[in-house]
């Protein structure tokens, strides 16, 4: 693992009215890193990918990535920049293909112009042509390669998941931040979105955060774990620490789950 800190959280609060979501929260993140962030509902996770990807800007506290201050940034500069993110809430164009939702990343990035759109030239053609070889294989490095050309709101849930993810990719980030990637998942499916998650991570030389309720990814994955708890951060640890971790355990994992696998 390379220790090149990418991300650094540095006493950020978000504050709405008298609720305090994010309550000066410090963290860093190593490049080519797993890191998860678990907590109660309420806990903040959520808003700490809001802020981060330049939905909120945050009440006070600074964001830095690569060096670079964000937190002032807009979301589709923040994208650009190299962050990428999934929703809690799947968001995809149901009608479209699962292909053509892919391709929808790319399009923010053309370079061909309107001219060349009515003239049909050969730059579009071209530059066509390798957005569709760039979806392929990002749909086959989430295992959806053979659906490329169904509707996407066919997809089974897990597999819409998963296209979200392929769609974040065509952003082409260097972190991407999963949110609540298993939701809705059955074991099996949890075991095979871990292979998937540790494949394109190496494969696309990615950092990777996520917020997770599911155990079994997040012990599975993570090599770092963040526990939230109102807005603070109430442990950082690798897994075996966090699982051993006694005021975790009161206050997350409960009592009498220490010794859970």
């Amino acid at each position: 693992m390379n220790n090149e800190t990418i991300l650094s959280f540095k006493n950020v609060s978000m504050y709405f009215g008298g609720v305090r979501a994010i309550d000066d929260l410090s963290f860093e993140i190593k490049r080519n890193e797993i890191v998860g962030i678990i907590g109660p509902n309420g806990a903040g996770k959520t808003t700490v990918f809001n802020v981060l990807s330049g939905v909120y800007i945050p009440t006070s506290g600074d964001i830095f990535f690569n060096g670079n201050r964000i937190n002032n940034l807009p979301a589709h500069t923040i994208i650009n920049s190299g962050i990428a993110r999934t929703f809690q809430n799947i968001r995809l164009f149901g009608k479209l293909s699962v292909l053509d939702n892919v391709r929808t990343a790319f399009f923010g990035k053309t370079k061909y112009s309107i001219l060349d759109i009515f003239l049909n030239s050969l730059t579009k053609q071209k530059e066509e042509i390798q957005m569709r070889e760039e979806a392929l294989k990002l749909l086959e490095a989430v295992g959806l390669a053979d659906k490329a050309d169904v509707p996407a709101a066919s997809l089974p849930y897990g597999e819409q998941r998963r296209l979200e993810i392929a769609r974040a990719l065509a952003c082409k980030p260097e972190i991407l931040l999963l949110d609540e990637p298993a939701a809705g998942m059955n074991p099996n499916e949890i075991d095979e979105l871990n292979r998937m998650i540790v494949n394109i991570k190496e494969r696309f030389g990615l950092t990777i955060l996520l917020v997770e309720h599911q155990m079994r990814l997040i012990m599975g994955i993570c090599e770092r774990i963040i526990v939230m708890n109102f807005g603070k951060s109430l442990a950082i640890g690798t897994p075996s620490e966090i699982r051993n971790h006694k005021e975790v355990l009161e206050a997350y994992l409960g009592k009498g789950r220490k010794n859970e696998k």
